[in-house]
């Protein structure tokens, strides 16, 4: 695999690129969701996101939503870190074996019917397309003006060869780790499927999108690959 004067592999800069490029995007839509009266953000997988640490907005309240141990994980390398957690987060340890995000979320103090923006990145090539619906649904149902953005995985027939290759990279590593890659997505049929459920407003983001929105004229020609796309969907 071709490595840069840095030493970093080509695949390890558009990885870097997307997640960048991905958490970004949500953070835009949560000040344009806070415009709509959102006050509340959800942020599901959480993992070691650090935005309920930077929250600038003083009325919006954080709901991370993520497996127990991934939780405590977390709590650790803040302490590690002298991070404080701030009061406008709350922390939802969830076991998705037995109850949905939702169900979790409700218990936590969670009001579905205030305006939302949720977050849920990096967890829907590890579900089937039809339990990303089953989330997906839920969402569907929050109050009008709440809106999602989520990353997928292109379906690999529909990647030119060096996406297949690339991806199959991404299917071998993922595998091996224990955590198999189970959900891709073709882009229209995707969209199609959003409106159908309730969606007012959606708007897919492939590599030419993403790349113009936040990497034009960089002069390290840092920019994502083919592999994966971003939606923002409005209620």
């Amino acid at each position: 695999m071709r490595r840069d004067a840095l030493g970093e592999s080509r695949v390890s800069r558009l990885l870097r690129a997307f997640l960048v490029a991905r958490g970004r995007c949500a953070e835009d839509e949560l000040a344009q969701a806070r415009q709509r009266g959102a006050t509340q953000y959800v942020v599901l997988g959480a993992g070691l996101d650090t935005f309920a640490c930077r929250n600038p907005f003083d009325d919006v309240k954080v709901f991370e939503v993520d497996h127990p141990a991934t939780q405590a994980l977390k709590k650790e390398r803040l302490r590690a870190a002298s991070i404080p957690v701030p009061a406008s987060l709350t922390f939802i340890p969830a076991d998705f074996e037995r109850q949905t995000a939702f169900e979790a979320l409700r218990e936590a103090g969670f009001d579905d019917t205030r305006v939302t923006m949720v977050s849920w990145l990096g967890v829907t090539m590890y579900l089937t397309n039809e339990r990303v619906f089953d989330v997906l649904r839920e969402i569907a149902r929050l109050p009008r003006g709440s809106a999602i953005v989520f990353d997928y995985a292109m379906s690999p027939e529909l990647l030119g060869p060096v996406g297949q290759t690339a991806i199959a990279a991404f299917i071998e590593r993922a595998a091996s780790l224990g955590e198999p890659w189970i959900g891709f997505f073709d882009p229209r049929e995707l969209v199609t499927r959003l409106y159908e459920i309730g969606f007012s407003e959606v708007r897919d983001f492939g590599r030419d999108a993403i790349n113009q929105q936040y990497f034009a004229n960089r002069p390290d020609e840092l920019q994502v690959g083919s592999i994966g796309r971003i939606v923002k969907a409005v209620i």
